[in-house]
């Protein structure tokens, strides 16, 4: 299970990334962070902007809803989604 951190600004949750994979994907689960496969490399912010894009796409808002708060150099990131419930987002997630 995937611990959820809800704040008034919205729900983080921690996401390793896997730049240059074959296709975007939640790939599982490793320790206490979802696995993200991007097909961007990690080159000029590309993954951040893929792993966002996908976050968005998947939860069906718009990017803005979607931010890194922490990690933007690392493989390892605190994701924040606005306008959800933890349970709603667990159910999207499929965690």
């Amino acid at each position: 299970m995937i611990p959820l951190h809800e704040t008034p600004a919205g729900i983080s949750f921690e996401v390793k990334v896997q730049p240059r994979a074959k296709r975007n994907a939640i790939t599982g689960v490793v320790g206490d962070a979802v696995k993200l496969s991007l097909t961007a490399p990690a080159l000029e912010g590309r993954a951040n902007r893929g792993c966002i894009e996908f976050f968005a796409n998947l939860l069906e808002v718009p990017p803005s809803s979607v931010t890194i708060t922490s990690g933007q150099t690392s493989r390892r990131k605190v994701i924040r989604v606005s306008g959800f419930s933890a349970n709603e987002l667990k159910r999207r997630l499929g965690i």
